[in-house]
Formats: structure tokens, sequence, C-alpha cells
């Protein structure tokens, strides 16, 4: 549960209760493709359990998920259908297809083959802490990030959402702390970091289970080379991988944090998010501490 955080701040003045939640997700509740869709988005019960709640309340957490559900058909396999039908109209009439007809076809092809495309479905796991007023995705890229957060603003009324942005760029504080040696307090740095040029060479050097506390790093960062993604650790509980863009990857709960839990499997998804949500509920304060603390717009 979370292996990646992406994290907006959430506009004031909105509220709404779970069930008013639960009635604005239920319109546009997770939808299989039909024989010839391409594309299907939409909301599915969190705790995995079939009509189960759209929307799950844990220790005040609201947790919510977006499936996406997308079906193609290869270009090779449509180019190669066309060009079969191109002939047979060569063959038949004596007149080659236009530019026009061929899109024509292709499209004719690719909506006769779609019923037969295998489909590809994810989800990205969304978290509503309404007391921080914060939004955390775990989405492993922007872009799917900002298809969840125009589907949620669509969803919940007056809801409005912007990407958190602090004071320090991640991207300078990673290079201090690369210099310097000195992580802030809380945080160790790990053994995997990505350093890119920013002249034109665009050249890139990777370190992966590779101590970072050494001259050549340093000697890196000095010649220009920027860190893009560092891997940290949080209190000996948390490790995680931070990028220029403030996300969070490969977040990992280390073993301490799960000391004492109950492994009953009932009990498994409000555990999982009782630990997830209570743990970044105290990293992320921290993290955007360590960067200077929020920039407020406006």
């Amino acid at each position: 549960m979370f292996k990646n955080v992406i994290v907006y701040r959430i506009g004031e003045g909105w509220t709404a209760t779970l069930a008013q939640i639960e009635d604005s997700l239920d319109a546009e509740r997770f939808v299989p493709c039909g024989a010839s869709q391409d594309k299907s988005v939409g909301w599915i019960e969190p705790r995995g359990e079939a009509h189960g709640p759209l929307v799950e309340s844990v220790a005040g957490q609201l947790m919510l998920k977006l499936k996406i559900e997308t079906k193609t058909v290869p270009g090779s396999v449509i180019a190669r259908k066309a060009k079969e039908r191109s002939e047979q109209i060569v063959a038949t009439t004596g007149r080659k297809p236009g530019k026009k007809e061929m899109r024509d076809i292709k499209d004719d092809v690719r909506m006769t083959l779609m019923p037969l495309a295998f489909s590809k479905e994810s989800s990205v796991l969304v978290w509503i802490d309404t007391s921080a007023h914060l939004l955390i995705l775990d989405a492993g890229s922007q872009a799917k990030a900002d298809e969840v957060v125009t589907r949620l603003v669509s969803a919940l009324q007056g809801l409005s959402v912007t990407l958190l942005n602090t004071q320090m760029s991640p991207q300078a504080a990673m290079t201090a702390w690369l210099i310097t040696q000195e992580p802030p307090s809380g945080f160790s740095v790990d053994r995997e970091c990505e350093l890119k040029a920013v002249d034109e060479s665009k050249s890139v050097v990777r370190y992966v289970r590779h101590a970072l506390d050494t001259d050549e790093v340093k000697q890196h960062v000095e010649g220009g080379k920027l860190p893009t993604r560092l891997a940290l650790t949080w209190n000996s509980r948390v490790s995680f991988v931070l990028t220029e863009a403030l996300q969070l990857k490969k977040v990992t709960f280390l073993d301490v944090v799960f000391e004492g839990t109950s492994a009953e499997k009932d009990e498994g998804f409000d555990a999982d998010v009782a630990i997830a949500t209570g743990e970044l509920c105290q990293l992320l304060p921290e993290m955007i501490d360590a960067l200077g603390g929020e920039m407020v717009l406006g």
C-alpha cells in the first residue's frame, strides 16, 4: 500500500460527508470496457469487496480507488490488415484507396479487432486527509495522477487541489545534502541516486547499491550534475526515493513499523491503511520542513 506518493493541497472551503462522497462516486462507478470500447475509467471498492462502499474511512482517513482499463490493438496488426483490404480493393476494382479512405479502413479494422483485444487494468489508491487538507495519490506518474485528479474534481463538487510546493526545490535540497553529506534531521541518505547534467550533453550518472558519501559523487555534483532522484530513509521506519518533482517512489515500510501489529487476515485492509497513513502523516510534514516549509501561493 502506497508504493508511490504524490501530494496535493486541498483548497479551502471544501467539505463533504461520507454519504455525499459515496453518492458522488457511485455516479461514476467503474464499468468494464464494452466490446468496441478502448478505455473505461471509474471508481471501485478500495477494500476489494464486490458491491462494497466506494469510500472507506479508517481512523478518520478516507480511502478511494480509481480503476482504469484500456484495450489496444497493435498498430502493426492494424497496418497489416488494412494493407490486405487495400490490396483486395485494388484487385477487385483496379482502384487504389486514397489517404482518407485508408484512414477509414484502418479505423474500421481497429473497431473490428477491438473485441478480440486483451485489456490492461491498473488502479490508483486515493487518500484524502481531511484534517491536514491533503490529497495523496499512489500514482506512478504525473500523467496518471492528473487523470485521477480530473476524475476526482469532476465527481466531488467544490473540490479543488493544487500540487504541493515547497520553499526549497527538492533538487536544490538534494544537491546540498550530497555536497555537505548532512541530510536533514531524522533522514539518512541511502545507496541510490541519479545525477543529470544540465548542459547540452544531458549526461546521466546512476548509482545503485553504491555508497554516496564519496568524493566521486561530490565531484559530479560540484561539476554541474544535479540530482533528480535520491534514496532516503526516515527515522529507520520508511525508505523511499525522493524525486526532483517532489514525488516519493519505491516507498517501503520497514520491519520496525509492523512490530506488535495484528496479522489477522480480516484486519488486513484496516491495518494496512492505519499503518501507511500513520507513518506518512508523520513523514510528510518532516519532509516538507526539510524543504523549507510549504510555499503558499496567492
